[in-house]
This record gives structure tokens, sequence and C-alpha cells, in this order.
């Protein structure tokens, strides 16, 4: 009886393999490296054969949603967390933050040194990106359609 439910046991619970869906970060600005790394590992791993071109605009998307989150969506001492899920038709990330307020796309602006990020964002995932409010916060989130 032992000897079956050890064979059960381990065969369901088993620890996923390669990177997992979910990052947590520290709301910092440093933190938006880990996020590209954490996507140039994760992406490849789950689609293989994806191209760069792919996993490169990912990264960028990542990194802008990361960024605008640290920037406008914590506060010191917060935490942001990046969730991908990747298939051969596209990669969907979303960045959750504690803050409810929902970021919005200005016109663009040359006079402004900041407020592009959502600008980039339309250009790489046209109408395919939005905003929801999560239990603690809001989710950013944008999916890059594979080529």
């Amino acid at each position: 009886m032992i000897e079956q439910w050890q064979s059960v046991s381990s065969a369901c619970c088993a620890p996923p393999v390669g990177p997992p869906p979910v990052l947590l970060l520290a709301g910092e600005p440093q933190s938006a490296k880990a996020a590209r790394n954490f996507v140039r590992e994760f992406v490849p791993y789950h689609v293989p054969g994806v191209s760069e071109d792919h996993v490169e605009t990912v990264v960028l998307v990542t990194c802008e949603l990361v960024s605008n989150s640290i920037r406008y969506g914590t506060e010191p001492g917060d935490s942001v967390r990046v969730v991908l899920d990747a298939d051969e038709k596209r990669t969907r990330i979303e960045v959750h933050d504690p803050v409810r307020k929902h970021p919005r796309l200005k016109p663009l602006s040359y006079e402004r040194e900041r407020g592009r990020g959502l600008i980039i964002l339309d250009a790489l995932c046209p109408d395919a990106w939005g905003v929801c409010d999560i239990p603690f916060g809001k989710a950013v989130w944008a999916e890059v359609k594979a080529p």
C-alpha cells in the first residue's frame, strides 16, 4: 500500500519543468533587467524554434510594462508580478501592480521627456493590449503575435 502511494504521489507532485510563468520583482528600476532576462529564458524554452525577433519584441514590451508599472504603480517596498504565457501563435505578458489607476494613451508630444511607453506598446501590439482590475491592484497586459 505504501509503495503504491509513493509512486502516485511522486508522479502527481513532480515539480514543473522549465522556467515558471510567474516572476515577482521588487518595485525598483533595476528589476526591468531581471524581467528582460526572464523573457529571454521563458519564451524560447516554452516555444522551441521561436524567432529571435519575436523574443526581442516580447522583451521590449515586457520592459515597457514593467518600467511603467514600477514608475506609476508602486511605492517604496511594493512589488510587481510578471506573468507570461506563450505558444506558437502569440506571447501574452501581464504585469500586476498594487495601484488601481489605469494608464491611458496620451497624444505624442516631443516636448515631454516621458510618456511614450504606451505609444510603443500600441505600435508593437495594435489592438492587443489593455488593463483590467485584479483583487489587489491592476494588470496591464499585451499580446505579441508570432510572425
